[in-house]
């Protein structure tokens, strides 16, 4: 049996340090062990968020540290402007309507990033935001937003809080929340930072807690001002992934042993040029510019002439290469390469080379080894600097 060669965009591979780490024995959330694996372990996440805040942990996927960030700070009227560039921009949507928010909707062709220029002329019509959501990384589309400079503006022309999901580049994009001016930046576990699903992790600026302690809201298990009590005594309010979060302190000895976090941002870097210039070598389109494009996944086009959805099941079935397909309006164009987390340049040349073995099944007109040289090669050269 051949192992699964997992290229996703989420969930991602686990080393096997971090299994190891999540097979220890089982502690209690109340006892003195886990208030230094709690305190010890969130400490050490904080460059990765670029922040001096607390990070607090939650049992559950990204998708409810989204809605948690929403229904803390904003009330059933309030305003907010929603930033969308793909299918995961929308979910920020749906939160925000669902909770009676009057959502005014910045929505931007999928494979094009919301620029500061788009969101400057955008809200200059409007008054009386209370916040605006956006996505850092798009996984749909592998769009990665300028979220530094979207911060800038919101700071610039509101008052509203900027609200970031980080979910699918946390822990292989850089992130200077503080710096920046993010107010909440979320991640999930099961992307960047190299966990199985099951853990989202949040960290909240002062400005947005003084927004969050004059909030009325309808949240009890979301209700983030019961984390923030609680993580000051080193715990959570109810039953937190311990096995997870055991792991998590794995990931952390881990990217300190690669030379801390800003080699593992050059290092998610480096894959995404190698998987660009591999597929301009074989004559693929990409779907997104080389300015905007996501480190963790890259949005690849059906190549000429290919049945998409038949090449990628072909290329499970017979080299165990498994790649996302597309969302939306996107389904049955394009795929998703993940490298992201667990994924090193060999990973790449690996999957590149299977990709060639596919093209070659089914007749696609290329010079067989022009990905795998071209992947290489900007391997090479970033040993040479």
């Amino acid at each position: 049996m051949y192992p699964n060669i997992l290229r996703h965009p989420g969930p991602t591979p686990i080393p096997k340090r971090v299994q190891l780490a999540m097979s220890q024995d089982m502690i209690s959330h109340r006892t003195p062990e886990f208030v230094r694996l709690y305190q010890e372990t969130t400490n050490r996440v904080k460059p990765i968020f670029g922040t001096s805040q607390d990070i607090l942990l939650l049992p559950s996927g990204g998708t409810a540290a989204l809605e948690a960030a929403a229904v803390n700070t904003v009330s059933p009227g309030e305003e907010v402007v929603v930033i969308t560039v793909g299918a995961f921009g929308n979910y920020f949507v749906s939160i925000c309507e669902k909770y009676g928010f009057k959502v005014h909707k910045l929505e931007k062709s999928w494979g094009k990033a919301c620029t500061e220029e788009d969101l400057t002329e955008f809200l200059k019509p409007l008054s009386n935001i209370k916040a605006v959501f956006a996505t850092y990384n798009e996984t749909s589309t592998g769009i990665l937003n300028p979220i530094e400079k979207l911060a800038e503006v919101v700071r610039t022309h509101t008052d509203a809080l900027f609200i970031v999901d980080g979910v699918s580049c946390l822990g292989g994009a850089p992130a200077e929340m503080d710096q920046w001016g993010i107010d909440i930046l979320v991640t999930g576990s099961q992307k960047a930072m190299m966990l199985p699903p099951g853990l989202a992790l949040l960290s909240v600026s002062e400005r947005a807690w003084k927004i969050i302690e004059e909030t009325n809201k309808p949240a009890y298990y979301l209700d983030l001002l019961s984390y923030r009590e609680w993580a000051e005594k080193g715990m959570t309010p109810n039953t937190p992934a311990i096995s997870l979060i055991m792991g998590l302190s794995a990931v952390c000895d881990l990217i300190d042993e690669e030379g801390g976090f800003s080699q593992t941002v050059a290092r998610h870097e480096l894959m995404k040029n190698m998987v660009r210039e591999a597929m301009r070598a074989l004559s693929i389109r990409l779907l997104t510019s080389d300015e905007h494009a996501s480190p963790t996944i890259t949005a690849i086009c059906a190549p000429e002439g290919l049945d998409l959805p038949s090449f990628i099941g072909h290329l499970k079935e017979k080299y165990h290469l498994d790649f996302a397909g597309g969302l939306g309006h996107l389904q049955g164009k394009i795929f998703r390469f993940g490298h992201m987390g667990y994924c090193f340049p060999s990973d790449i040349l690996q999957a590149v080379s299977l990709i060639e073995a596919g093209l070659q099944d089914y007749s696609y007109s290329f010079e067989p080894g022009a990905g795998v040289a071209a992947a290489q090669n900007v391997f090479l050269n970033s040993l040479r600097k």
